[in-house]
């Protein structure tokens, strides 16, 4: 019997009207069936969340601010500037300055919860992670580390693929490699019949 996935995300995301939508849309079974049973708790991140999380090189920051308002925040290094760490099994990344209004800062102080939106757009994937977030200014730079509640990887079926420099670079390359082992395939060939065709003329 297959095992079920864990819930933690669904318990997380799913409120009563979003579960009666579901029932009505036909997709109850797929998703919100799941909070039918205990909720599982924290949702690890595996190899394949990771991977996407190291390749990053931006994402989207939610949070809540004190009077209950969603609030969102453009982030973004190069890839890996969100970092995982091993040993305490969190994620974490440096808070740049911007320009001084502390509201990310503010709204974790008051709420530590927080969502990260991830999105690889040539591949056309994303993710979702949830979280709480905490303020670490103990270092050279302050830095934001999250324990991650839960993920869910979206529908990657709206993603419109954008192609940056070093993704077209890395493409090329892989291309130039194909090419040039075709090639050296094609040659070995080429001799071999070369070979064989001087053997039989000299019978």
């Amino acid at each position: 019997m297959p095992t079920e996935p864990n819930n933690h995300y669904h318990h997380l995301a799913f409120g009563p009207d979003a579960l009666s939508r579901q029932q009505r849309n036909g997709s109850y079974q797929a998703y919100g069936r799941h909070t039918e049973r205990v909720d599982d708790g924290l949702l690890r991140l595996s190899d394949r969340e990771l991977l996407m999380i190291r390749r990053a090189d931006q994402f989207c920051l939610a949070t809540v601010t004190p009077t209950g308002w969603p609030y969102l925040q453009y982030r973004s290094g190069p890839a890996g500037f969100v970092r995982y760490l091993p040993e305490t099994d969190r994620l974490r990344f440096i808070d740049l300055p911007g320009n001084n209004q502390f509201v990310t800062l503010g709204n974790l102080a008051d709420d530590d919860r927080l969502a990260m939106f991830f999105v690889d757009y040539p591949r056309k994937t994303r993710l979702k992670v949830f979280g709480r977030g905490t303020v670490v200014e103990d270092g050279p730079q302050r830095e934001i580390e999250i324990a991650v509640e839960a993920f869910d990887w979206n529908c990657s079926r709206s993603i419109i693929p954008r192609f940056d420099r070093e993704y077209l670079r890395e493409l090329g390359q892989a291309y130039q490699t194909k090419f040039a082992e075709r090639e050296a395939e094609l040659q070995a060939e080429i001799d071999a019949l070369k070979a064989r065709v001087t053997e039989l003329e000299s019978h």
